[in-house]
This record gives C-alpha cells, sequence and structure tokens, in this order.
C-alpha cells in the first residue's frame, strides 16, 4: 500500500503516530513521570481500543504471575468489581474514542483509588483539565 492509498482510509494521519511509537516509548522512558501510590491496589482496569488498548494486553501479561487482578476493556462497560482498591488507566491516542470517554467517565462515579488518563495528542487536554482529580500524562508523538 502506497501513502496516498493510505491517507485515503486514514485521514487524520494517524498512522504517522503510531510509527512513532518506538521513539514515543524511548524518550517517555526516559522522562521523570510523578511516582504515585499503588499501596493497597489489588485489581488494575485498563481501557483503551485499537492500539491504545495494547498497553493493556503487555501489562497484563507481564503481571499474570502476580496476586493482583487485570481487566483489560475493549468496549463501553467498567468491570463492577472497580472499587477502592482499583486503579483505572485510561488511554487514547486520538483522545476523542467514545469507548474510552465513556469507560472513563463511568470509573469517575466509582471510588477507585485513582483515575488515569494517557494520551498522545493534545486536543484531549481539554478532558483532563475539567476534572483536576484525574490524575493524567500526555505523552508528545
Amino acid at each position: 500500500m502506497n501513502i496516498e492509498d493510505l491517507e485515503k482510509i486514514d485521514s487524520k494521519k494517524m498512522y504517522q503516530t503510531y510509527d512513532k511509537w518506538p521513539e514515543i516509548a524511548k524518550d517517555s522512558f526516559a522522562d521523570d513521570f510523578e511516582k504515585f501510590d499503588v499501596k493497597g491496589i489489588d485489581h488494575i482496569v485498563f481501557s483503551g481500543m485499537g492500539g491504545s488498548g495494547s498497553i493493556g494486553d503487555v501489562i497484563s501479561a507481564i503481571l499474570s504471575k502476580e496476586d493482583i487482578h487485570v481487566s483489560n476493556v475493549k468496549g463501553y462497560h467498567l468491570p463492577k468489581t472497580v472499587d477502592s482498591n482499583s486503579l483505572v488507566v485510561a488511554t487514547s491516542i486520538s483522545g476523542n474514542t467514545k469507548e474510552t470517554l465513556t469507560v472513563l467517565e463511568k470509573a469517575k462515579k466509582t471510588d477507585a483509588k485513582m483515575k488515569i488518563i494517557i494520551y498522545f495528542l493534545k486536543k484531549f487536554q481539554w478532558y483532563t483539565h475539567k476534572d483536576h482529580h484525574l490524575q493524567n500524562f500526555y505523552i508528545p508523538s
């Protein structure tokens, strides 16, 4: 497939962000992110569609031998098992994924210990600024 054909399908040129993932990962690994307390967390919920959801798949595999429950949500429904010992992580490359935003809105209505959003495009900042109780990480692409 050539670039012209790809851009007919991907008019927002999201492929450019995906092409930069190795560089983004390397730069993000070197960043000094603020640490947060995970004491008492026994359930992690990852919400994300497509490539954004792959983060949850990878971490779920890494934690598979640990004593922690991991849920990967690739749709609109937050697990009913979310409680004060849960960590909810929503990821969106585009910043406007309806499923991910819906899960995040539902999570905000729970007593989950922490809700985190990871996003790659600045246009998602409008959402994170609305809620100061939402920890967010912007990773430039």
